[in-house]
């Protein structure tokens, strides 16, 4: 929870203070711990422009293997379902998040005993997302659709379902559930906070180097979900244009095979860098002059990547790598504000790269389309009129006055 800048905490650190400024009282119920600051420990309680903020105890096993991970998870989940005993009304309405996953399923438990209402907000979708990528093979399968089970028992709370894509919603009711049941509301970015930063006033592209050439940029986590092949064969090819650049910001757990690749590869047109705090974002998305982003095709009804929105707020063209028919991709194509290319078309990377570098002003109209797109689609505004009509709808099935609390990420 805030302060901690992960894409999750973000996301639902805005919309805890767009509530709060339109009235609602707001509750989130949060994790001691900073997710990017490993051993840090936050204040139990907590008020943040007008937010009261809980946070519960943490395991603190740390995020170095699946097995302290899953460790420092259950019990934040345990400490979560005994705060929802303790502390829920019936008047309320809870907005449960899938960060940890299953969290749902605890806290239905909790929500339903207490007669509340539970808006269960799904950022990625579990257990899909462990079994796509392999983490339920040969023994454990049987876990998958036992948990497949559970999360779609939670998904029929009183309340209502929450997807940030349509092709999740699409595959959440292949599950049985219906379609008066779930809503689709995009995932969105504060064109306040993070704005294009023009290259002559960028401190971090003077700082960094970049002022006289072409950046093409990763920013975020380099996680499991994401494909980092294709960028680096792309790299390799494009060795011969020192006027392009490669910048890489951020880590996670595939930023050590990704750092080592580029040594292997003996690339020096790579350029790798720590995240940066929150108020040098807006000059940070707005060193790349194109942004990559990259997901696995088999996880498009699973994961809708977050950094798409802020690339957008920066007013920067994107490149995607994976599925040509994902929903990145379609909006890139609708709206004139980037290009796609699936897993290992090369040339094709490299053909955009070079047309883009080659044409300072086919780049910068992709640009302002973005930013047009976040504003008149994507923006914090239009997102909280969302879902503070979304609760409203909630709550004339509900008695009025029910306070918004939420449960988010440790």
């Amino acid at each position: 929870g805030f302060p901690d800048q992960s894409a999750t905490s973000r996301m639902i650190s805005s919309l805890a203070f767009s509530m709060a400024q339109r009235g609602l009282d707001v509750i989130v119920v949060a994790s001691r711990e900073i997710h990017d600051h490993p051993g840090s420990v936050l204040p139990t309680t907590d008020t943040v422009r007008g937010i009261a903020i809980v946070r519960l105890a943490s395991g603190r096993f740390g995020r170095h293997s699946l097995m302290r991970r899953s460790i420092d998870y259950l019990l934040f989940q345990v400490l979560a379902f005994v705060w929802l005993l303790r502390n829920v009304r019936a008047t309320d309405t809870v907005v449960v998040c899938t960060d940890p996953p299953l969290l749902s399923v605890m806290s239905s438990v909790a929500i339903r005993l207490k007669g509340a209402l539970m808006v269960n907000w799904i950022m990625d979708l579990f257990p899909e997302t462990a079994t796509e990528l392999g983490f339920f093979r040969k023994r454990a399968r049987w876990v998958g659709p036992w948990l497949t089970q559970a999360r779609n028992w939670s998904l029929r709370s009183p309340g209502m379902v929450v997807c940030p894509t349509d092709k999740m919603a699409e595959f959440i009711f292949t599950q049985g559930i219906s379609k008066d049941h779930v809503s689709v509301l995009h995932h969105w970015s504060d064109g306040e906070e993070i704005y294009p930063v023009s290259p002559q006033d960028n401190s971090l592209r003077k700082a960094w180097g970049l002022q006289d050439v072409f950046v093409v940029g990763y920013s975020g986590n380099f996680g499991r979900a994401h494909e980092f092949g294709t960028m680096l064969a792309a790299a390799k090819r494009l060795e011969h244009r020192a006027d392009i650049q490669f910048l890489l910001i951020g880590g996670g757990h595939q930023h050590a095979a990704v750092k080592t690749a580029v040594l292997d590869l003996g690339l020096q047109n790579v350029i790798f860098k720590p995240l940066q705090p929150v108020e040098k974002l807006a000059e940070s998305l707005s060193v790349a002059d194109v942004h990559l982003v990259s997901l696995l095709p088999e996880l498009e009804h699973c994961i809708i990547p977050s950094k798409f929105y802020g690339i957008l707020a920066a007013g920067r063209p994107t490149i995607f790598v994976g599925d040509h028919d994902g929903e990145v991709p379609r909006v890139l194509r609708a709206k004139g504000c980037g290009s796609n290319v699936e897993i290992g078309e090369t040339d094709k990377l490299c053909s955009i790269i070079e047309k883009l570098c080659d044409n300072p002003s086919t780049a910068a109209e992709m640009g302002d389309a973005a930013r047009r797109l976040l504003c008149t689609d994507y923006s914090r505004e239009r997102a909280a009129d969302a879902w503070e009509g979304l609760i409203a709808r909630l709550r004339t099935v509900a008695p009025s006055g029910a306070p918004l609390a939420q449960g988010i990420s440790p």
